[in-house]
């Protein structure tokens, strides 16, 4: 009977993932196995209304911010290189569609608990991101500043790291947006990840060289003593 059973699962699975590549390969205007965040994007809006655990406990008002997480996340670990697009294979090979597509099951979302977030796109896990973004956003203005984000880990992070992050990532007038958020989140929480280390690394390398310098490494520790030091003053 257990065989039977994991028969029977695995061939469920295998049926959820064909039906997933030909849904996003309906997405796939040009025809050449890739999707940018905009193809991305059109496919997860449209298929929330068949995610029972999303759909069933989404606010309207939520739903772009949910769009925007799942999609960034997706394009943060199958796109650590920064080519603006992804394979529809890739996608799929990953583990990530599965993920999303498990969120069809209705049966699981009268048990849908609040602190669930073993599903990297459930309602729980998409939540607990956006409300760190809120968290940090203490003047309310939908945007993070650098001192507004230098709270983030219960404020770790050096000065001269955080400059070098408002300098390589996006900002709009000196500020940090929530797609943008999202990467150094992803690669915070993420650190030992492929996609992480190339993140931390672009951080890191502030000539520009493509390796890092004892010289470098050296400036980053002094930033680091130097919090360290004025923790200590504080205390």
């Amino acid at each position: 009977m257990v065989e039977i059973i994991s028969i029977y699962n695995y061939v469920m699975r295998r049926i959820l993932l064909i039906q997933g590549l030909i849904g996003l390969s309906l997405y796939d205007e040009i025809g050449q196995g890739y999707l940018n965040e905009i193809d991305l994007e059109c496919y997860i809006t449209d298929i929330i209304p068949t995610l029972a655990q999303v759909s069933n406990h989404l606010h309207p008002s939520f739903e772009r911010f949910y769009v925007c997480t799942v999609v960034k996340k997706v394009f943060f670990f199958l796109d650590h290189l920064h080519t603006r697009r992804i394979r529809i294979k890739d996608i799929v090979s990953s583990g990530l569609l599965s993920q999303l597509l498990e969120l069809r099951d209705s049966a699981k979302s009268r048990d849908l608990v609040v602190n669930e977030t073993g599903n990297w796109f459930s309602m729980p896990a998409v939540l607990e991101v956006y409300e760190n973004y809120l968290d940090l956003d203490r003047d309310h203005d939908g945007m993070l500043s650098k001192k507004e984000l230098s709270q983030y880990g219960s404020g770790s992070l050096s000065p001269i790291f955080l400059d070098r992050a408002f300098e390589v990532c996006r900002t709009y007038n000196g500020e940090m947006d929530y797609k943008t958020f999202l990467d150094f989140y992803f690669a915070m929480e993420y650190r030992k990840t492929l996609s992480a280390m190339h993140y931390i690394f672009r951080i890191l390398d502030i000539n520009q060289q493509g390796y890092l310098t004892a010289q470098t490494l050296r400036y980053f520790f002094d930033g680091i003593e130097e919090g360290i030091k004025a923790v200590k003053t504080v205390k």
